[in-house]
């Protein structure tokens, strides 16, 4: 419970100051605040270093118009610790080829889970229980999506590849979930 409250009046303080912030310098993506409650980054600084994985060759950042399709949010209090990290890309490769090349990349982090799910990021679940195995699932396993898992609930790596509309090319997203309770570092 204290975990949604602390969370939702930083994302609120974000949500207002982001808005302050973008009006002051339209330049700067990244808000920072650091305070005795806690740290907050929230930014478009993400790519696949960020992520921890190498990026596929020739992949491209995804982008419409100005806006982009990255996300770099980190919370970091005393009760807990969360840190979400989403880039999206583009390649002329199939999606075949990416999902071998992620399947092998995402081996140094553990035991490699495939899925498939009918969206981008579908499985991706971060539980609040207090079960001792908190390994992760494949929630559905039907649809275009091919997601690639490794790690558990509170530290994952998930790649999802899915071919573009009208068959040409691969549209994929790496994301990196982290979260801990009182102790631990992120």
């Amino acid at each position: 419970m204290l975990r949604a409250v602390v969370l939702t009046f930083f994302l609120s303080v974000a949500t207002v100051l982001a808005g302050v912030a973008q009006d002051a310098d339209s330049q700067n993506k990244n808000l920072d605040i650091r305070s005795p409650m806690g740290d907050l980054h929230l930014g478009a600084d993400a790519d696949a270093k960020k992520i921890g994985v190498p990026l596929y060759p020739g992949a491209r950042l995804k982008t419409h118009d100005s806006d982009s399709d990255q996300a770099n949010l980190s919370v970091l209090t005393e009760a807990f610790g969360m840190k979400l990290v989403v880039a999206n890309y583009v390649s002329d490769d199939d999606p075949a080829r990416i999902v071998a090349f992620y399947r092998n990349k995402l081996k140094k982090y553990g035991k490699v889970l495939e899925c498939h799910s009918d969206k981008h990021g579908g499985d991706v679940s971060v539980q609040d229980d207090k079960r001792a195995d908190k390994e992760l699932k494949c929630e559905h396993d039907s649809g275009p999506v091919t997601e690639l898992k490794v790690g558990s609930e509170e530290n994952q790596h998930l790649v999802a590849v899915e071919a573009r509309e009208g068959g040409r090319g691969t549209e994929f997203a790496l994301v990196y979930v982290h979260t801990r309770g009182k102790m631990g570092d992120i």
